[in-house]
């Protein structure tokens, strides 16, 4: 699952890293600086509308009316085309979350040890998310979810989900308008990163509170 990311480089940064003009967005140099960003939070999230890159903040968490229980946060990819739930989202509001890694738990007798996880080269990353579209009206706890999928290859002795991380060169066919249902399901798997582009480190307890967002929450702890 992912419960807690990080997004605190600058939107110039994440764009640059998918190799987009310029011109095709607003510029802002100025940091992000989310150390540790939480569930019911507003989160600056990619979509497009007309055909055009637009970044919007979006509450994080997914619950219809209909829905009796606390907002979701993330939706298996396994099941998230089909589904009752998730369907109309994945149809209709697929989005992006730019990330420089995010945390996971692990269990170790009665105590808890958070582990930061990043690319291992440390470039940006473009989490798969779908959610209540279009972006700029508000639909209050329908929000957006995050993508996730099974962990493989060592990465499961941390977690046994993680979120789906897209190649920077599948991210506008992902979004894109045109593109089919099924075809979005095929660009999920096919251009997801594998285990093996991640590296991960333990992390301060500190990270647990979303009081807390200071780039140390990212350092690595003995």
């Amino acid at each position: 699952m992912c419960g807690r990311f990080a997004q605190y480089q600058s939107r110039d940064v994440y764009f640059d890293a998918l190799g987009v003009a310029g011109s095709d967005y607003v510029h802002d140099p100025e940091p992000i600086g989310r150390y540790n960003v939480a569930p019911g939070t507003n989160v600056l999230l990619l979509s497009e509308r007309g055909g055009e890159l637009k970044l919007d903040p979006v509450y994080w968490g997914y619950g219809p009316e209909w829905w009796d229980k606390q907002p979701l946060i993330n939706a298996r990819g396994e099941t998230a085309s089909s589904g009752r739930m998730f369907k109309p989202l994945w149809n209709h509001g697929r989005a992006v979350v730019f990330a420089d890694g995010w945390y996971e738990w692990q269990r170790s007798g009665d105590k808890k040890q958070p582990y930061f996880i990043y690319e291992r080269h440390h470039k940006p990353l473009f989490f798969a998310a779908i959610g209540k579209a279009p972006y700029d009206d508000i639909h209050g706890h329908e929000g957006f979810v995050i993508v996730t999928s099974a962990s493989n290859k060592g990465m499961v002795d941390i977690h046994d989900r993680r979120p789906l991380v897209l190649e920077a060169s599948s991210v506008r066919e992902w979004l894109s308008e045109d593109t089919t249902p099924e075809r979005a399901e095929q660009i999920a798997w096919k251009a997801a990163l594998p285990e093996s582009d991640f590296k991960w480190h333990p992390v301060t307890d500190k990270v647990g509170s979303p009081k807390n967002q200071g780039a140390e929450l990212i350092e690595k702890v003995g």
